[in-house]
C-alpha cells in the first residue's frame, strides 16, 4: 500500500533519479523505472499529488474536522478556502477506499460486530422517518473498528448497503457474530444476501441456514405490555444458524452498548450530528464525504480512549497507528 510502483507499468523495479525543491514541503523525490523509462514524482497518485499546501497544515485541518469544527469554522480558523477544504475531504474519499480494501484483504479468526443506527437532519427540518441522514454504524466490539458508516434514508437499500459490508466479513472470518439493539432487518437481509444449503441426504427442499460460523443475536427493547399477541423475547435470534455453529455468546453479551457510546462521540467530534446547534449537514453526499474522512482518523490515527489503542492495530491490520506523513503517502486505488 505505501510501495512506490510505476503508474505506468506498475512495476517496483524504481530507482532514485533526482531531487526537486517545494514551496512547502521541502525536497521531494524523482523516480525513475528501469522497465518503462517512465519518471514520476514520489507523490504521483497519493493524497499529496497537486497539492501545494504544507502537510502540518492540512493535517491540522483534518484535526479539527474531526474534532467537531464545521466547514466554515475550520475555513474561517485556518484562513483557508471553502473550496480547497472540500477539494482535500474528497480526497480523503479515495484514501477511504484503499483503506476500506487493504482491511478487508486480511482474514480473521473471530469477530463480534455490533451494528445501531442514528440520524441527523440533512438541508432542512424534517420528521426522522423522512431524513436521509440515518447513519448506520457497524463496530467490531473488542477493537472499536468501524466496519461500515453509511448515511441515507432509512429503508431498505440502506441497511442492504451496510450488511454488503457484514457478508463480505464473514467469506474473511471463522467465527463471527452480529449484535444489535431490537432492530431485526440486520439479520434478515444478512440471511438472504449469505446462507447455506443445508443438505441433509432426506427428501425434500434443503433447508436454508446462515453460514458456518455465523450467529445473529438481537436484543429487542422498550416494553410490549400494551401490544396484543405473544410477548416477544428479549434475546433471540432472528435467522435459522448452522447446526454446526456454536453460539457462545450469552444474554448479558447481547447488547450494542459500544457502538452507542461511539454515536455519543460523534455527536461531539462530526459537527452534522451536533444537537445544540444548526450545523446540519447540507446534502447526503456531504454528510458521507465527513463520514469517509471520520473513519480514517478513527481507524488508523487516533488511539481510542478506551483500548489505549488504535482501533486497526487492535485489530491486526497495521503495526502501528499511521502518521501524517505515511497516511498522505498510501497509494489510492
Amino acid at each position: 500500500m505505501f510501495s512506490c510502483n510505476c503508474p505506468n507499468c506498475t512495476s517496483e523495479n524504481v530507482r532514485f533519479d533526482y531531487e526537486y525543491k517545494t514551496v512547502s514541503n521541502g525536497c521531494r523525490k524523482i523516480l525513475l523505472c528501469r522497465d518503462c523509462g517512465f519518471s514520476f514524482s514520489e507523490t504521483k497518485n497519493t493524497f499529496l499529488e497537486g497539492i501545494r499546501t504544507s502537510t502540518s497544515t492540512i493535517w491540522s485541518v483534518i484535526n479539527a474536522r474531526t474534532e467537531g469544527l464545521s466547514l466554515n469554522a475550520t475555513c474561517r480558523v485556518f484562513g483557508i478556502a471553502k473550496n480547497s477544504l472540500l477539494f482535500w475531504e474528497r480526497k480523503f474519499s479515495n484514501l477511504y477506499r484503499t483503506l476500506f480494501i487493504y482491511s478487508m484483504a486480511h482474514a480473521y479468526i473471530q469477530m463480534i460486530i455490533e451494528g445501531d443506527e442514528f440520524y441527523t437532519k440533512v438541508h432542512e427540518n424534517v420528521p426522522p422517518e423522512e431524513s436521509s441522514g440515518w447513519t448506520i454504524v457497524l463496530m467490531d466490539r473488542v477493537s472499536r473498528f468501524i466496519w461500515e458508516i453509511s448515511c441515507g434514508k432509512k429503508d431498505r437499500s440502506l441497511f442492504k448497503k451496510a450488511i454488503k459490508t457484514m457478508a463480505e466479513l464473514v467469506e474473511q472470518t471463522e467465527d463471527i457474530t452480529l449484535l444489535t439493539d431490537g432492530e431485526r432487518r440486520y439479520g434478515n437481509i444478512l440471511f438472504e444476501i449469505c446462507h447455506d444449503l443445508l443438505r441433509t441426504g432426506k427428501p425434500g427442499r434443503p433447508r436454508k441456514t446462515l453460514k458456518k460460523g455465523v450467529t445473529v443475536r438481537v436484543k429487542n427493547k422498550g416494553s410490549q405490555t400494551h401490544k396484543k399477541g405473544p410477548k416477544r423475547p428479549k434475546y433471540q435470534t432472528t435467522c435459522p444458524q448452522h447446526p454446526e455453529t456454536s453460539n457462545d455468546i450469552s444474554d448479558e453479551e447481547t447488547h450494542a452498548n459500544h457502538v452507542e457510546a461511539n454515536n455519543s462521540a460523534m455527536r461531539r467530534k462530526c459537527s452534522p450530528y451536533r444537537r445544540k446547534t444548526n450545523t446540519y449537514a447540507k446534502s447526503e453526499t456531504g454528510l458521507q464525504r465527513v463520514l469517509n474522512l471520520y473513519w480514517v482518523i478513527h481507524n488508523f490515527v487516533r488511539v481510542h480512549f478506551t483500548t489505549k489503542e488504535v482501533p486497526a492495530v487492535s485489530l491486526g491490520v497495521i503495526e502501528s497507528g499511521l502518521t501524517a506523513e505515511k497516511l498522505f503517502s498510501a497509494q489510492l486505488i
